[in-house]
């Protein structure tokens, strides 16, 4: 189903590998719990963005943030529990329905031994049990918004190159930072960092002011969509 597609594309929108020395060396210290933030999705949709801050899983702390998605009659719900420091993903858990089907799908991460499990479900019944190896960390691509906003002194020309997990295959990917662009979405105007992708999978801007926030994002594929952000609030912990 098209729509079941689009959900999962604009929920994890994309799974990249990157160097975890990367990530250490350059991650500034910037605390984003407590903070959501509200998305319209064109043609027709929403999501919600939530950092709910540390919560301790199995023998580690962990962050966690919930992304929520609707279009139509699709749903999508995902938990990722990740490493407070390194930005890291421990564990992601996605749940899509509608009005005929039901999926629950989990990523297991093993970062000393470069590996994530992913088991999926459907009607109850686990259809898909996988484990994906990598000769680096895993990350996750809404853990991976965290990093650019996180990193100092951007400027025109930045860029890294990453292995991505498409749907259950791996994509190498070079994101890198193009240009400086004023663009509007529902919230307001903003001066923004445009990233892009090649090969051409999506383009991003995340607005130049702390705290960065991710303002618009255009994801390309069979259907192509566009996120863009309505509000943005930081609550009293």
């Amino acid at each position: 189903m098209k729509i079941n597609k689009i959900l999962i594309i604009l929920v994890i929108i994309l799974t990249v590998f990157v160097n975890n020395d990367l990530l250490k060396a350059e991650t500034v210290n910037y605390d984003f719990t407590g903070e959501s933030i509200q998305y319209g999705v064109q043609p027709v949709g929403k999501s919600e963005y939530k950092n709910l801050g540390t919560f301790d899983l199995k023998v580690v702390k962990a962050n966690l943030i919930t992304l929520k998605s609707k279009i139509l009659f699709v749903e999508v719900a995902e938990k990722i529990y990740s490493d407070p420091v390194n930005l890291l993903p421990y564990k992601t858990e996605r749940t899509t329905s509608g009005l005929w089907f039901k999926e629950y799908r989990t990523e297991e991460y093993d970062q000393k031994n470069f590996t994530v499990a992913v088991k999926i479900f459907k009607g109850g019944k686990l259809v898909t049990n996988q484990l994906i190896k990598s000769d680096v960390p895993i990350q996750n691509m809404n853990l991976l918004l965290f990093y650019l906003r996180k990193q100092p002194g951007l400027k025109i020309g930045w860029h890294f190159t990453a292995k991505i997990l498409d749907e259950l295959k791996l994509l190498e990917l070079d994101l890198k930072l193009i240009s400086i662009d004023e663009i509007i979405v529902p919230a307001g105007k903003f001066q923004a960092y445009h990233f892009k992708s090649t090969p051409d999978k999506f383009e991003l801007w995340i607005s130049k002011s702390a705290p960065r926030i991710p303002l618009k994002i255009i994801v390309k594929g069979i259907v192509h969509f566009t996120i863009l952000m309505k509000e943005f609030r930081l609550h009293n912990n």
